[in-house]
């Protein structure tokens, strides 16, 4: 998966980039047809303290459609962890979704053949 991390007015150190990049990556094992994605990491300051929340949006690209989640957490590091376990459930469900859509087929209807007794 193509995967395109932006850090909104801050650097992120490559460290963190490619924890990103190595969780995002497990999410093929449950859908394979994730085509690209990208990663905001944003600073958000809090209404009174001077902790700063940190902000994880990840945009997934899959074939008809994408998936969106926006998880705040203490370090990225924890909200990247938050928005992957949403993401799991969000691609299982697409998954689930499609296959149920491609299976779904009507019956087909067979006409037998009436025998005629004389």
């Amino acid at each position: 998966m193509k995967l395109t991390v932006n850090a909104v007015h801050f650097n992120a150190d490559e460290s963190l980039v490619d924890f990103i990049q190595r969780k995002l990556n497990k999410l093929d094992q449950f859908y394979d047809r994730i085509t690209d994605g990208e990663v905001f990491l944003r600073l958000e300051k809090g209404d009174k303290s001077k902790i700063q929340k940190k902000l994880v949006e990840v945009k997934l690209n899959v074939p008809g459609s994408s998936i969106f989640v926006k998880e705040k957490g203490d370090s990225f590091e924890e909200a990247t962890d938050l928005a992957v376990a949403v993401l799991t459930r969000q691609v299982k469900k697409h998954k689930q979704k499609i296959t149920e859509k491609s299976h779904a087929r009507p019956p087909l209807e067979v006409e037998m053949a009436e025998t005629e007794e004389d």
